[in-house]
């Protein structure tokens, strides 16, 4: 990386990427690396916010550029190699060799420790195995690059767009003797996020669940806010039945809406906890307690007595105080709400919804499509690999959950 003509040493980017990585800070990682947030900024830009060399500190074996700027210093004061090595505790021939090195000197013959450090820079920038095996591999880069963009089943309509661990963890699965057809999450992720690394198109990084062209760090959160309502204690969550929690009893489901533009419209979601098994509610009317109870009871009994036990629903302004038992919500399963500014307690279906803004963006209509797109959506959740599930998909499951029952 050159600053201004000059190349930044690596340990000033290692520095910045780890703040960066840390605390997601530009500004505050440029000020700690000392360079400047124009040039920070073109770093995370170039790498798409992947860190493009080992944040791991320097084991020893190799001098590191604080060393080389002590043999600079010591040589240009005419201190000798022995005393040199004994001060920075290295073997003189170490010192030796690295003021005899051709590479380590500037074109009058001085030692110049930056120009130094660059060349071991240099040397040791090699591309990663992974980074080859998708360019080189235009079988394996296109199983990627269908799965990314949704063209699964190219026979059957929409079939949604993989994760890159989903494809990782598959591929696994699909290729348990060829080496040759596995790579890791994090490779997929860097050929979409990192410039120059190549091997998948470009524009797929938009099929990724983000959307995004570069990756954000962890430490970036959000927090959301929602209303307080009043909901009687025999239907909070503290009240459900304790089988619930460990997922082993099947037919507990949780619930949400996912709110169109304005408020003016919605999507109710339904998924199962044990086979993350999704179902779409089709409201095109509204969202009212009354609209949504009866779209959940004509898609929830569609299914065997069994699964249908329990519901945990969110506590969302379309349901007033007790809105869901005065009419009768609770039929056929049994209701519960969970405690405010708590989706963690709905952790299937906050992530169910996050999945669905792929398919119904924010700031959109929703009452537009028809209840045959609902059901497209739902086959394409319900067809996606799940590591919770083995990398089975959700369909799998179920199906297996129905023939052994």
């Amino acid at each position: 990386m050159v600053r201004g003509g000059v190349r930044v040493p690596r340990a000033w980017r290692r520095v910045f990427w780890r703040v960066f990585v840390d605390g997601g800070d530009v500004g505050a990682a440029a000020r700690v690396a000392g360079v400047s947030v124009r040039t920070a900024q073109d770093w995370v830009a170039q790498a798409g916010g992947v860190p493009d060399l080992d944040l791991a500190a320097p084991t020893g074996r190799f001098l590191s550029f604080v060393e080389r700027e002590q043999i600079g210093l010591l040589h240009a004061a005419g201190v000798g190699v022995r005393e040199i090595g004994r001060r920075l505790g290295r073997p003189a021939s170490t010192i030796s060799r690295e003021l005899a090195h051709p590479g380590r000197r500037a074109s009058d013959g001085r030692y110049v420790p930056s120009v130094a450090q660059a060349h071991r820079d240099r040397a040791t920038a090699r591309p990663k195995a992974g980074q080859r095996k998708l360019v080189g591999n235009p079988r394996l880069a296109g199983y990627i690059e269908a799965r990314l963009d949704g063209r699964v089943r190219p026979d059957s309509g929409r079939s949604g767009a993989w994760s890159p661990q989903q494809i990782s963890n598959r591929l696994k699965i699909d290729f348990p003797d060829d080496v040759t057809m596995q790579v890791s999450h994090e490779t997929i992720y860097q050929a979409l996020y990192v410039q120059g690394r190549g091997g998948l198109r470009k524009e797929l990084h938009t099929a990724l669940r983000t959307g995004r062209a570069r990756r954000r760090p962890v430490a970036q959160t959000r927090a959301n806010r929602q209303g307080r309502r009043v909901i009687s204690d025999e239907y909070l969550i503290s009240e459900r039945p304790a089988e619930v929690a460990d997922r082993a009893v099947p037919g507990h489901w949780e619930g949400d809406l996912i709110i169109g533009t304005a408020n003016k419209s919605a999507i109710g979601t339904l998924v199962e906890r044990t086979t993350r098994f999704v179902m779409l509610l089709h409201l095109p009317h509204g969202y009212a307690a009354e609209q949504v109870a009866d779209a959940m009871r004509t898609k929830i009994r569609t299914l065997p007595t069994h699964l249908r036990r329990t519901l945990t629903w969110d506590q969302g302004r379309e349901m007033t105080p007790n809105a869901g038992t005065d009419i009768g919500f609770t039929d056929p399963v049994d209701l519960f709400f969970c405690d405010p500014h708590s989706p963690w307690q709905r952790g299937t279906n906050e992530n169910t919804n996050g999945l669905l803004r792929q398919y119904y963006p924010k700031g959109t209509d929703l009452s537009v499509h028809p209840a045959s797109d609902l059901e497209d959506v739902a086959d394409a959740l319900n067809g996606r690999p799940r590591q919770t599930l083995g990398w089975a998909t959700p369909a799998e499951k179920l199906a297996e959950l129905l023939s052994t029952t």
